[in-house]
């Protein structure tokens, strides 16, 4: 399944000044208590809604050296968000036509992790327990053994992601919280997953069984804007977007459901993070072809 895709080494990935002063100082850390408080960046966002942030587009285009060639609109965006929340045009993400391919459900650094028999998968040194994830004890011990994708979006990556397979789903769960960073900085050094703001569903697939979609809000990130609640998934199908900045989808899957592609579990034990698509292969159903 190898595709030799691009990777993000998470050890020379240059952390602002700023960061390191927030995350690693402890007067830093004083701030940081206040900074990561949701009411912060509902008033970015506000701001980020209104007309008066428009003059923002063009330099962060340039900045983040976005390629626009994806995007069906090339200007006359409303406000910032308008901009941020673009859609992408048509065909620029193909679904992988397979339905027993397992999909990536956004844009995004992809990272594989193994879910022990105790519900707890480690990130670079901080130790994830499911159930403090989900605050549920009954889905934390389904997913024992399995395994946890975690797909980091940065700001040059497309916000809105889709459904894996066709399904149903329940209904959405959101989880208060603060909204720290996605930068590994910030993952050294807080639980950040468990902290912040989230939002997941269960969904009961055709081809992969009880698989969670969990997405995480960052700093910056006000919002989480998941656009159905109890309905019919449809492979590749929007279920939602990301507001401004950084963010997280983390996948649940049961063990034996799929076979990760073993290029990404390669990158993943060597601190590489891989670039993956919207629509991509990143593996394979575990059962048996008819």
């Amino acid at each position: 399944m190898g595709l030799d895709r691009k990777t993000i080494d998470i050890n020379t990935i240059e952390e602002p000044a700023s960061l390191k002063f927030l995350y690693e100082n402890p007067f830093g850390r004083i701030l940081l208590k206040i900074a990561t408080l949701p009411v912060f960046s509902v008033i970015a966002g506000t701001f980020l809604d209104s007309g008066l942030s428009k003059g923002f587009i063009k330099g962060f285009i340039e900045k983040n050296r976005i390629d626009m060639y994806d995007y069906g609109r090339s200007g006359s965006y409303k406000s910032f968000n308008d901009f941020f929340t673009r859609k992408i045009r048509e065909n620029a993400r193909l679904i992988d036509g397979d339905p027993y391919s397992l999909i990536s459900p956004c844009d995004g650094k992809l990272t594989a992790f193994h879910i022990d028999d105790e519900r707890i998968f480690d990130i670079k040194g901080s130790r994830y327990s499911v159930r403090d994830l989900l605050r549920s004890k009954q889905l934390a011990e389904e997913f024992g053994g399995g395994t946890a994708l975690i797909f980091r979006l940065t700001v040059d990556d497309y916000h809105r992601y889709c459904y894996i397979d066709d399904g149903e789903k329940d209904d959405n769960i959101h989880i208060k919280g603060r909204l720290h960073t996605v930068q590994p900085i910030a993952l050294r050094n807080t639980p950040v997953f468990v902290e912040n703001s989230r939002e997941y569903t269960v969904m009961d697939t055709e081809h992969f069984g009880r698989v969670i979609q969990m997405e995480v809000g960052a700093l910056m990130v006000g919002k989480i804007k998941n656009h159905q609640r109890v309905c019919e998934t449809k492979r590749g199908r929007e279920k939602g977007m990301f507001l401004f900045g950084g963010s997280t989808i983390i996948l649940f899957l049961k063990e034996g459901a799929a076979r990760i592609d073993e290029e990404i579990l390669e990158n993943t034990e060597n601190d590489l993070e891989t670039v993956v698509k919207m629509g991509e292969k990143i593996g394979e159903a575990s059962g048996r072809r008819p």
